[in-house]
């Protein structure tokens, strides 16, 4: 189960004289999130760094802006992962106090400026898809859609040839119960077809 933010959230932590100011926000990939980090470099022209961690599928990435490799990225998308959040965006500006934190002192500070960032934001649970699509007589044209409306199915495309053709989606958790109850009423005669793919 993943979960997104509603809204941004914000969060500043002094550090031996460093300044990290922290924002966690939903983002949906990763032209979004590096449009973001350029318009936070160009906002905060003095930063010694604004790193950055995108957890968002197979656009997922992490970046730790010249501090040292694994030291602020990394630790900012382990805090997205164990919140099992998907779609968000973290980002840290850090401005440079003159005393070095050390490795374990920059793991620290950019992993609790993420989550102090997180803290109180409400989040909303994402719900995977599945799509479906299958042929029945027209008799069953009717049932088949009431069936659909009460799955709360998104009916996508209709196709009238020598039978009607259905193609639709819904969340994955009431796929199983939806196929079970158009099997049931139509006494054998849907037929399951494969569902197209994008080229």
């Amino acid at each position: 189960m993943s979960f997104t933010l509603q809204h941004a959230g914000h969060a500043e932590l002094d550090i031996k004289k460093s300044r990290f100011l922290a924002c966690v926000e939903p983002v949906a990939d990763r032209s979004a999130a590096l449009q973001r980090v350029a318009e936070l470099k160009a906002a905060h022209p003095a930063a010694a760094h604004v790193c950055w961690a995108l957890l968002a599928g197979g656009h997922s990435a992490a970046n730790d802006d010249g501090e040292p490799s694994g030291t602020a990225g990394r630790p900012m998308l382990e805090v997205l992962r164990h919140q099992a959040l998907e779609g968000v965006l973290a980002t840290v500006v850090r401005y440079y106090g003159g005393v070095k934190l050390g490795a374990g002192g920059l793991v620290r500070a950019y992993t609790d400026s993420v989550a102090r960032a997180l803290d109180g934001i409400p989040r909303t649970e994402l719900q995977r898809l599945q799509t479906l699509r299958c042929q029945l007589p027209y008799a069953l044209e009717g049932h088949a859609r009431r069936l659909l409306q009460k799955h709360a199915a998104n009916l996508e495309q209709v196709a009238h040839d020598a039978q009607v053709t259905l193609l639709f989606s819904l969340p994955e958790r009431e796929a199983a119960a939806l196929c079970l109850a158009l099997e049931e009423s139509s006494h054998g005669q849907l037929q399951w077809l494969a569902v197209p793919t994008e080229d």
